[in-house]
């Protein structure tokens, strides 16, 4: 039998958050090894074109941060928010984005309470960083004049259970699990944002370099957009083994709730935010940028 032929395509780096929507949405890339990594590569389930692709997880307000100070993953996963900050060395794929439309990250609490309780100078809400578009959201909704404490995104319930936090802000799994653990809802930020502006909230966006087509050649960006779309298509088209592999970056939900997750934040507007989805990340940053909680980020071109 003859071996294999040697695959010397460039391998691309993707960043994503440790959650089951991005799992599921980017494994069909399949997974290059680094060089010196013991992790066996993983097939991809779809032709990926010029470039062979590396996953890299991180909760979001790593990759963040690292997009803004470092900006050395070639396609990633960052907040709506962390735009503005990198649009200089990012550019938005129109595919990838997770929109919560009428629906969104949760403030939670032991009791319910108003809105004016979250601003009272005794009332410490946990958030999951400064640069998530959750965090923003709040912002919008109830003022600046909020006392917050960061914490890990899959601390947040357990910080306001232990009373180090009186209010949590919720993203990913813990919008569904966090009744359960005896939780009330003060805010859905999602439903709020549908009820002022009549559009999605976009959360999470998936930005490539813009060095890319420097690098690699003309149309190289525009190539890698096309294959993250053929990846989010063919994860919908494949959609119960997508969800077995997206199990393995579940906490602490059942294959039910994982499927209802997938199903808020894998979407039309996720294949393909189009125009209304453009609209959506143009009204928010443009709110932001007014309240003077981000840098105005001018056009948002998408590829």
């Amino acid at each position: 039998m003859m071996a294999p032929m040697p695959d010397d395509r460039p391998v691309l780096t993707i960043g994503h958050s440790p959650d089951p929507d991005d799992a599921f949405m980017w494994w069909p890339l399949g997974h290059a090894p680094a060089p010196g990594d013991a992790d066996e590569p993983r097939a991809p389930a779809i032709d990926t074109g010029a470039f062979r692709y590396r996953a890299l997880t991180d909760d979001i307000e790593a990759l963040n941060r690292r997009a803004i100070e470092r900006a050395d993953i070639d396609a990633t996963a960052i907040s709506a928010h962390a735009y503005p900050h990198v649009k200089d060395r990012y550019a938005v794929t129109a595919c990838g984005a997770s929109m919560g439309d009428g629906y969104g990250p949760r403030i939670v609490a032991h009791e319910a309470h108003d809105l004016g309780w979250l601003t009272r100078p005794d009332v410490t809400i946990a958030i999951p960083g400064e640069r998530t578009t959750a965090y923003l959201a709040l912002r919008l909704m109830v003022g600046t004049n909020v006392r917050t404490r960061v914490v890990p995104f899959h601390d947040i319930i357990d910080e306001v259970l232990a009373g180090r936090a009186d209010a949590g802000l919720v993203i990913h799994e813990g919008q569904l699990t966090y009744a359960a653990e005896g939780l009330a809802l003060i805010a859905d930020l999602g439903a709020w944002w549908k009820g002022e502006t009549g559009l999605p909230l976009p959360l999470g966006l998936n930005a490539v370099r813009r060095d890319l087509d420097d690098r690699f050649g003309a149309g190289s960006m525009r190539g890698v957009a096309g294959v993250l779309h053929a990846s989010v298509a063919f994860a919908m088209s494949q959609r119960e083994r997508g969800i077995a592999y997206a199990m393995g970056f579940a906490r602490g939900v059942t294959d039910a709730q994982a499927d209802e997750f997938v199903r808020m934040y894998v979407n039309e507007l996720t294949v393909d935010m189009g125009e209304r989805g453009a609209e959506a990340v143009r009204a928010l940053l443009g709110a932001g940028a007014a309240a003077g909680l981000c840098p105005d980020p001018g056009p948002v071109d998408v590829v």
